[in-house]
């Protein structure tokens, strides 16, 4: 028997205008989703978690079969996991973003002549057009001076890095700079315990990066300048019982996100190299599908994560339904027609709405079947928000879903 999850990170949402009121999911033409749908058990995923907000990672470690009130820690100490940086018992990690600001004079001069977070400074946002070895000569700059035997920086990738601070302090709270864009940064610095030192870092490493020559040569591009490193996503490592021993099965997870890695990596899984994966954009999805049947070929289990690209819910209608449709077709279909000359097995598709308010809106919405599947075989019902959300007694707890995807096994 071999088991899959498919995590469809992105693709809920609500109605859209210009598709005629209908969700994209709804719009997009999915028939290897909507088999899964006819045939298997279908509904609302509730995800226990804490806090504003509800992230796909929270939904993955539920999914997973883990409680995310008690070990989700936060998205800093999974990539730490993925990216193999070595985190104490008592050490904290946090996000290390490199951020863009703007100030109050009009065109180009508005990211000039910042010297110093506060008003009338206002937070834009993450670097964009990032270069991997800028990013690294940025944080090296950093370390060199700002790094002791107690605050490291650690190279992630894009504009996301890593902060370990040696038996730092956890409560602090922090802004994510995407909440923080457009507002005045005295809105959105750190505070509580532990922010005076976050602080400071955070202004020492303006004083550095202003100036530097990467700063120079994206000005001369016309790129917009990295003003400063961003703390916050903190959390310390934890360690979870594994997913692996629990159900008795080997596994891996195909994913390139380093929290999705993370995840993985702290389940027991084995994580497939983001090389052998996909284009740099997100967008290969088809790898995925061909690398999740290689890999069950050699195991029992493969979780493959797909995340939909950047301002997907905000931008054209017509290219968000293709790539719905892609999703469909080259990583749910070209597994569904894989599993089928492997043998017996069952799949889990799990698709939520990215990073949404956790106010019970906008829950995930699961598909579980046995396969293989008769694709040919039309029915009732669509994979979509509302066909789940009209399934009598559908809401399922989604730490309880692991267990259901191998309890038939």
């Amino acid at each position: 028997m071999k088991y899959v999850i498919v995590h469809g990170d992105g693709l809920t949402g609500g109605p859209r205008k210009e598709l005629g009121g209908k969700t994209l999911l709804e719009a997009a033409a999915t028939p290897n989703m909507d088999a899964l749908a006819c045939q298997g058990e279908m509904g609302i995923a509730v995800v226990p978690a804490d806090g504003p907000q509800l992230t796909s990672g929270m939904v993955q470690t539920a999914v997973l079969g883990y409680d995310p009130r008690k070990l989700y820690p936060g998205p800093a100490p999974l990539e730490a996991a993925s990216l193999g940086v070595t985190v104490g018992e008592h050490d904290v990690v946090y996000r290390c973003s490199m951020v863009t600001l703007r100030g109050t004079a009009a065109g180009k001069d508005a990211y000039s002549d910042i010297k110093k977070l506060a008003a009338p400074v206002t937070v834009e946002g993450e670097a964009e057009r990032l270069e991997r070895e800028e990013a690294r000569d940025l944080l090296e700059a950093v370390n060199e001076q700002l790094g002791s035997e107690t605050i490291q920086f650690y190279p992630g990738s894009g504009s996301r890095h890593l902060m370990v601070w040696v038996g730092g302090k956890l409560r602090a709270v922090c802004l994510d700079p995407r909440e923080g864009a457009g507002r005045p940064i005295g809105d959105c610095l750190p505070t509580g315990d532990g922010s005076d030192m976050l602080r400071k870092l955070m202004d020492a490493s303006l004083v550095i990066l202003r100036d530097h020559p990467v700063n120079d040569q994206r000005r001369e591009d016309g790129r917009k300048p990295i003003h400063c490193l961003w703390l916050w996503g903190q959390g310390r490592a934890s360690r979870w019982p594994s997913f692996a021993e629990r159900h008795r099965v080997s596994g891996a997870i195909v994913a390139t996100n380093d929290v999705r890695r993370g995840i993985g990596l702290c389940a027991g899984l084995e994580a497939i190299e983001p090389s052998d994966v996909m284009a740099a954009d997100n967008s290969d999805f088809l790898s995925r599908g061909q690398v999740a049947l290689r890999e069950l070929g050699k195991k029992d289990f493969v979780y493959v994560h797909a995340e939909m690209p950047v301002g997907m819910a905000r931008g054209d209608a017509k290219a968000a339904v293709k790539i719905v449709e892609d999703f469909d077709k080259q990583i749910v279909g070209t597994l569904l027609d894989g599993l089928a000359k492997l043998g017996p097995h069952r799949l889990l598709l799990v698709c939520d709405g990215g990073r949404v308010p956790n106010d019970g809106s906008r829950h995930p919405i699961y598909a579980l079947c046995n396969g293989p599947l008769q694709k040919s075989k039309a029915g009732s019902r669509g994979f979509n928000e509302t066909d789940a959300a009209a399934v009598k007694d559908g809401a399922r707890d989604a730490t309880k879903l692991s267990a259901k995807l191998f309890a038939q096994g």
